[in-house]
């Protein structure tokens, strides 16, 4: 790993939500060494004038789905795990050079991927993982039409994002089988989705009893549960049973963000991903039960982030977006932007992001003993967010864990 000295330009703390001024940050063997006013130069160091310019962490994205090349989820499933493996790359290359330099995946990676980036394989961000997704017998990851009589899913190929578990029982064996194959926490479709043929958005998947068991065989492990979750009733549910990450979110009430907050949960908002669908849903071949699953859900997500931000309920950045759609991935800073300070947004895409990882302190921040996971960027972001929009257009430099990926300053 090389030495490097930046110097000259201003550093974001998304904690404090400002630019310091006067400090320098010195990289070696991949970690943040040092963050001080006049660092001397070490003899082995490359040293970077910033000439102004905005040193911050790396960008975090705390919901993807990497094994998702296609919009054409059973095909996904259906190819070689090779095939999956090396269009999973392509992905996550995509995402670091727009400056992505941790991911966290919902659904479908493995530990292979986990190694591949971690081997320098793949020049991609650091991911955590969950395995697949557990879903009952027709809920959100259940791809089958109805007359579908093949039996459950193909979830031992690297392209499904979903493993059928019903039952306590089965749901534990689930459990153990991803914690013991390199999870770091363990999802659950607690409710209806949008991309799946035979379950209303309303619709509320697990028993309790389910739901407890994977709390409980999570939290045995040190982990915790994430949920697929819409409508305020499923949300609460979630809650009140001990689940900790919140995906999406979009119909939550005032009253039930405020007890998601008191209980220590994390939202994640993910508004991208229902524009982009509504963008090109025609020409993707949505018919009108598609667009009006798609309309309950993003007519509600503007207003459930001034919800959440009120009620004091943590966001972190997501975007769950799959396939042709990756390309409206920065959109996401956009919509967030109608609600939240760009102080607020730059702080979901970091220290939050990095406190649903378990990663607090690693990443999402500046300061010593961190990874070095650094982007440069033209102006200031806490001013303009569009600075973090363009595909990484405005960033002239993309580093993760101290290894230069992007190098244009």
């Amino acid at each position: 790993m090389p030495t490097i000295l930046f110097t000259n330009g201003r550093v974001l703390d998304p904690a404090a939500g400002v630019l310091r001024e006067g400090l320098a940050v010195l990289v070696r063997d991949g970690r943040i060494a040092e963050v001080s006013a006049g660092i001397a130069a070490p003899a082995d160091a490359r040293v970077i004038d910033l000439g102004g310019r905005t040193l911050m962490p790396g960008l975090i994205d705390c919901h993807v789905h990497v094994v998702a090349e296609t919009l054409d989820l059973w095909g996904n499933m259906i190819a070689p795990s090779s095939l999956a493996g090396l269009r999973s790359a392509r992905v996550m290359e995509d995402m670091l050079q727009r400056g992505f330099t941790t991911i966290r995946d919902l659904g479908g990676a493995d530990h292979g991927l986990v190694r591949g980036i971690e081997e320098g394989l793949i020049d991609g961000p650091r991911i955590i993982i969950c395995g697949k997704g557990l879903t009952t017998t027709g809920g959100h990851a259940d791809l089958r039409k109805r007359t579908d009589d093949r039996p459950g899913m193909m979830s031992d190929r690297l392209g499904s994002m979903g493993h059928i578990a019903d039952g306590v029982d089965a749901v534990r064996t689930a459990c153990r089988t991803m914690i013991k194959e390199g999870a770091n926490f363990i999802k659950v479709m607690a409710n209806g989705g949008v991309s799946s043929p035979n379950d209303p958005i309303h619709s509320i998947q697990y028993s309790r009893e389910e739901i407890l068991a994977m709390v409980e065989e999570a939290e045995n492990a040190g982990l915790y549960v994430s949920a697929h979750v819409y409508t305020d009733a499923a949300i609460r549910r979630c809650v009140e049973l001990g689940v900790h990450s919140l995906e999406h979110c979009n119909l939550i009430s005032a009253q039930t963000a405020k007890l998601a907050a008191e209980m220590g949960c994390i939202a994640v908002p993910t508004l991208v991903a229902y524009d982009a669908l509504w963008l090109e849903g025609k020409a993707l071949g949505l018919g009108p039960a598609e667009f009006e699953k798609i309309e309950v859900v993003r007519s509600g997500g503007l207003n459930s982030l001034a919800i959440m931000r009120d009620a004091g309920l943590p966001m972190a950045f997501g975007s769950d977006l799959l396939g042709g759609l990756r390309k409206y991935h920065c959109m996401e800073f956009e919509l967030l932007a109608k609600v939240l300070t760009p102080a607020e947004i730059i702080r979901s895409a970091t220290a939050i992001g990095a406190d649903l990882c378990r990663m607090t302190g690693e990443i999402g921040t500046i300061a010593a003993g961190a990874h070095a996971d650094l982007i440069v960027v033209d102006g200031d972001p806490l001013a303009d967010i569009t600075r973090l929009q363009g595909d990484g257009a405005h960033m002239p430099l993309i580093m993760r864990g101290g290894e230069v990926f992007k190098d244009r300053v």
